[in-house]
């Protein structure tokens, strides 16, 4: 069962739009609270298409979840995470930006063995549209 989500779907997905449309300029003309619900959403959406708890995937300041299928963690650090900022993240989730040339740059910190999502992203076209 997917989390319940916190940012309304028409909210974040209006957040994402004016992301990926001020990413192809100058993606720091966004405000903070339309980054921050960006990258909720994204988080939020990324849980829901791939449930469970294997994986913790870190956006700080705005969100963390867990997701993935597999061993849940409950205490303590978890094994395996993904950490980005969040223009690194949201370039993620809309295939702008690719996991491995992300990770190799150290763009994202991902450590233990689940923690390569490649096969996971994008969920996003680059402008936004959700990928099957």
């Amino acid at each position: 069962m997917s989390p319940k989500r916190r940012t309304d779907p028409q909210v974040g997905r209006s957040a994402l739009d004016t992301w990926c449309a001020a990413d192809v300029c100058d993606s720091s003309s966004v405000d903070r609270q339309t980054l921050a619900t960006a990258v909720r959403f994204t988080l939020e959406e990324f849980a829901h298409r791939h449930p469970g708890g294997s994986v913790e995937v870190r956006v700080p300041p705005f969100g963390v979840i867990q997701a993935v299928e597999g061993p849940k963690h409950t205490r303590g650090t978890p094994p395996n995470t993904v950490e980005a900022d969040a223009h690194t993240w949201l370039a993620l989730v809309t295939g702008r930006l690719d996991f491995e040339d992300a990770t190799r740059s150290h763009a994202v910190a991902a450590s233990g063995i689940r923690s390569d999502v490649s096969d996971l992203l994008p969920l996003f076209d680059p402008r936004g549209r959700a990928l099957a």
